[in-house]
């Protein structure tokens, strides 16, 4: 079992900066692939971001390439999303998502089995 608490959302200008953070519980963290994925009003949960659990293979949205930047550290059970070059489309509850133990990355939200609360990020023009 895997608990999520996020953070560090909030409000921003355009072309701000803010940093998301993920705290995990759980002895076995090191071993899960995780994700980060955003939910618009309206809209369907989709990808933003994924790492695997040595940290070695990252895969980003087309959305998110250059802009944002997924990081781990097993040793502090955390998974952190940098965000970086804000727009007003990057509004949006992020999710932080952990797969099965010993399973790979992917973009598919059902492939998640633990999630978080999310953490509001508002982007204003």
């Amino acid at each position: 079992q895997v608990q999520l608490v996020e953070s560090g959302g909030g409000l921003v200008q355009t072309g701000g900066s803010l940093r998301l953070s993920c705290a995990a519980s759980g002895r076995t963290f090191s071993s899960y692939t995780m994700g980060w994925f955003r939910q618009a009003p309206g809209k369907e949960r989709e990808f933003v971001a994924t790492i695997s659990w040595g940290g070695s293979t990252r895969y980003y949205a087309d959305s998110a390439k250059g802009r944002f930047t997924i990081s781990r550290d097993n040793a502090k059970n955390m998974v952190y999303l940098q965000m970086n070059s804000l727009k007003p489309e990057d509004t949006a509850v992020y999710y932080c998502a952990a797969r099965g133990a010993g399973q790979y990355t992917s973009v598919n939200p059902r492939e998640y089995i633990y999630w978080g609360q999310g953490t509001q990020v508002t982007v204003s023009p």
